[in-house]
């Protein structure tokens, strides 16, 4: 039997040899490296010997932030990396900041090398460049900055301005601006090509049609260039008798020299540069006029295009006509000739395409920027009219459009309007004037209609004010040049407009107060030349003479409580000061109104000292012209020196605190006062007619400085013998009695470190009296009878000063009346009135030596003291002419 075989499980499968294991891998995760990869990294420590290291010891040297030196940032400025390329020039930046000497003793070797990022493919890196040579290296170097370096940096940006890029084309011309900017001298060198490369970039429409801020950044650049042809200019362009009204005030001006060889050149250049800045405007516009809004970044190429239209056209057709006159052959003549038909024809034709506006929106309120378009297109039609054919309708609707800006017709938000208005109708109104002149009735009256308009509702602080004051100047005085006026001016259309604009002129000073001080400049400017040029009892003459109501409020205005509310006058400067007292000169008839406002601003204390005599002077001369009547003459001037504060040096009869001292400056007036007293006429009539306004002055007791000028003033007046009228003795007489107290008393305040500065100065005020008495006997013996009186009891009206209280008690009156007396007989003129005088002179010591022992008036011993030294004092004194005895006395 044959044996089973045990029963054996189940084998696996018998595995195959693999050639290569298979090792998942999860993703993600690196890769080891190979059993079999050589490892080549090589460990090693850094040996540091910093005292062997020269290299890294940069102590005394200039360096960036980041420590690296100047030519260190010049060699990465070039490096592949852009990164690396803008560090370097940020680097450059901060070493120019704090190391500025650097900058210019390298100046070439920078200029040099950065120049290259010029055309650098990365607009990042230009910009960078950009900065930095505007706001550091060019001002660094701006007295340096000469042919060398300007020739080797253009080399770099006529490159740019042929690269491939549109954007580093563009940025080239950012670059010329630039160096432009810094250099102006340097672009009639290179004017020809650049304005070549501007209409290449120019002619390529699809640069403006796809991204509009590239055209923006070319144009800016063209109208700063252009602006440069004007300002360079020499003279002023000619205009005949028919086109001088229309020319502005901010006329285009030439000042090219005229020996520059390429002057031609530019011409042509300029001629084909027209033709393409209107085709692309009229690019533009085709594709505004479907837009529902203007944006921001297609109004300023539009804008800039029309400044360049302007300043382009304007320099051509100017200089072809200046050059005509210049010994041009005739073929160049010819050529010039022809050029400026064909500019002309383009502007013609540009001009023909006015106003713009949305088709969508043309029956209603535009946008404000097509209004702003509007605009520069008219400012460019008045300057080319000179020059275009006349045509009607085209002039016909460029008024309407005048009128409707000027009307305020621009927008329904008032707001808006009145922005537009202050910042863009400044460049038509100076036309104006010159439209006026030249238009028929009918539009004569609808432009100055809505001229007025907008003047009388400008604010006081609008800039449009000096332009419209600009424009009235011209409108008032036409023939302001020579000095006259056309014999038809006055006629009916403008004559109702012209009172309205005077009327405006002291309303608009009171507006503007003290807070705008240029422009009550410009406004009394306008109203000294109406006044010069009116001739006399002319319609003009006659409306200057009506402002004198309203500016009698710019000096001083009176209130119902008494209160007095100074205008602007006295808080304005100077020359505006000096204009407003020029203009009273030209009035024919001074109003009582506006002189007691001189009066009372003229008394105000903050007015300076010239401007005081200069109204004097202006007011005389007024006077002598017959414009002010001799009552009104006289008033003032002793209204001035009765009312006038004086605040002396030391104040002798004052307990208050001293103010700053015009004592002086009282002097000075009071001399003009008084020349121009003795100037109006007849001294003896002058008197007569002074000495009543000088007595009721007196008669309020004024200070002692007032009243010393009042009474100079009669003593220049007076001669010998006297012409004081003897009815106005007597009040004479009292008024020089307590005006000698008073100043006697200077000295009974008595101060021994300063009495003789006290007696200088009581002899000061007593000087005129003297030269009073010399003149008249019987004024001194009134007042020695008055003085005598005083002596035992003062019942005069005290003066209002310090010494007042004390004048009651007997000791200090007999002293005062005893300085008197004896200041009288030191002067040696005044002795044989003295002489003649001596009974009352007797009577006064006879009293003063009773006052002793007297029983009547209770004195004590300190006062009898005093009294009997101030006798010993006054009898010595009078001794020496009158030779006294004690017998005469008892």
């Amino acid at each position: 039997m044959v044996r089973s075989k045990p029963k054996q499980a189940p084998s696996k499968k018998q595995s195959r040899g693999v050639d290569f294991k298979k090792i998942k891998r999860k993703i993600g995760r690196k890769l080891p490296p190979p059993k079999n990869a050589t490892n080549v990294q090589i460990k090693s420590k850094a040996i540091v010997l910093p005292e062997q290291s020269l290299a890294s010891d940069r102590s005394g040297l200039a360096v960036s932030k980041k420590g690296l030196t100047l030519k260190e940032l010049l060699q990465q400025s070039s490096h592949h990396n852009p990164k690396i390329r803008k560090v370097a020039l940020i680097g450059i930046r901060d070493l120019a900041l704090k190391f500025r000497s650097e900058i210019k003793i390298h100046k070439l070797a920078i200029i040099q090398k950065v120049r290259e990022r010029i055309c650098d493919n990365d607009a990042v890196i230009r910009e960078e460049l950009h900065n930095l040579l505007k706001k550091v290296i060019f001002p660094i170097l701006k007295e340096d900055l000469n042919g060398p370096l300007v020739s080797s940096i253009m080399a770099y940006v006529f490159n740019a301005m042929t690269h491939l890029s549109v954007d580093v084309r563009l940025m080239a011309f950012k670059f010329f601006d630039l160096v432009v900017l810094n250099c102006p001298s340097s672009f009639l060198l290179y004017a020809e090509k650049v304005l070549d490369n501007y209409g290449d970039i120019l002619r390529n429409n699809q640069i403006y049609l796809q991204d509009k801020s590239k055209l923006k950044t070319a144009l800016a650049g063209l109208v700063h260039c252009l602006s440069l042809l004007s300002s360079f200019n020499e003279k002023k362009p000619s205009y005949d008798q028919k086109t001088e009204g229309w020319k502005p005030l901010h006329a285009f001006e030439s000042k090219i020299p005229d020996k520059h060889l390429g002057i031609s050149s530019i011409i042509n250049k300029l001629e084909g540069l027209v033709p393409i800045l209107i085709s692309c405007f009229q690019e533009l516009t085709g594709l505004i006029r479907a837009m529902p809004v203007l944006d921001a970044v297609t109004f300023d190429c539009i804008f800039s295009l029309l400044q360049s239209i302007n300043l382009a056209a304007e320099y051509a057709i100017y200089r072809m006509g200046l050059h005509q006159g210049l010994g041009i052959s005739y073929n160049s003549q010819d050529m010039m000739r022809k050029t400026e038909n064909s500019v002309l024809v383009f502007l013609k034709k540009f001009l023909e395409g006015f106003p713009i506006y949305p088709i969508h929106n043309s029956s209603e309120m535009i946008d404000d920027r097509y209004f702003i378009l509007n605009v520069k297109i008219t400012e460019i039609f008045f300057h080319m009219s000179k020059w275009i054919d006349d045509d009607a309708s085209l002039m016909e609707r460029f008024l309407i459009f005048i009128e409707n800006a000027l009307a305020g017709q621009i927008c329904n938000n008032v707001r808006s309007r009145k922005m537009l208005q202050e910042n863009y109708l400044i460049r038509l109104v100076p036309f104006i004037p010159g439209l006026v002149s030249q238009m028929m009735s009918h539009w004569k009256v609808c432009l100055l209609q809505a001229f007025t308009v907008t003047f009388k509702d400008l604010k006081v602080n609008s800039k449009l004010n000096t332009a419209c004051l600009s424009a009235i100047e011209e409108m008032l005085l036409p023939g302001q040049k020579q000095n006259t006026l056309p014999p038809d001016f006055f006629s009916s259309d403008i004559l109702s407009f012209q009172v309205t604009w005077m009327g405006e002129l002291p309303e608009l000073l009171l507006r503007l107060g003290d807070k705008e001080p240029s422009m009550s400049k410009v406004i009394l400017n306008l109203q000294l030349r109406i006044g010069q040029c009116s001739p006399l009892k002319s319609y003009l003459a006659q409306e200057y003479d009506s402002m004198q109501i309203p500016l009698s409020q710019f000096f001083c205005t009176f209130i119902d409580n008494g209160d007095l509310h100074y205008g602007p006058f006295d808080k304005l400067p100077r020359d505006c000061q000096e204009l407003a007292v020029s203009c009273l000169y030209y009035f024919s008839c001074f109003n009582p109104l506006l002189l007691k406002s001189l009066t009372l601003c003229f008394l105000n204390c903050r007015v300076d000292s010239s401007i005081l005599l200069r109204i004097i002077e202006v007011l005389h001369s007024s006077f002598k012209a017959g414009h002010v009547q001799i009552a009104d003459q006289l008033c003032f001037l002793i209204t001035i020196i009765a009312r006038l504060k004086v605040f002396p040096e030391k104040s002798y009869y004052r307990k208050e605190d001293d103010k700053f001292s015009n004592r002086e400056t009282f002097q000075v007036i009071t001399t003009a006062i008084c020349s121009s007293v003795t100037q109006m006429g007849d001294n003896a009539l002058i008197l007569k007619l002074l000495l009543p306004i000088i007595l009721k002055e007196m008669s309020i007791k004024p200070p002692l400085d007032n009243m010393y000028a009042m009474l100079k003033m009669v003593v220049m007046l007076d001669s010998k013998p006297t012409r004081l009228p003897e009815e106005f003795m007597g009040t004479l007489g009292h008024s020089l009695c307590s005006y000698l107290i008073a100043a006697a008393f200077i000295l009974v305040e008595n101060n021994d470190e300063m009495h003789n500065q006290q007696m200088l100065m009581c002899q000061y005020f007593i000087q005129p009296c003297i030269l009073l008495f010399i003149g008249s006997e019987k004024l001194l013996n009134l007042v020695l009878g008055l003085l005598d009186s005083a002596v035992v009891e003062y019942d005069i009206a005290p003066f209002s000063h310090s010494g007042a209280e004390s004048m009651f008690e007997l000791s200090n009156r007999v002293q005062a009346v005893a300085s008197i007396l004896i200041i009288m007989h030191k002067h040696v003129r005044l002795h044989p009135r003295l002489s003649s005088s001596r009974a009352a002179i007797k009577t006064i010591l006879q009293k003063i030596h009773g006052l002793q022992f007297s029983k009547e008036k209770s004195v004590n011993l300190e006062e009898r003291g005093r009294i009997q030294c101030t006798f010993d004092q006054l009898r010595t004194e009078t001794n020496k002419l009158h030779c006294w005895n004690n017998e005469d006395l008892l």
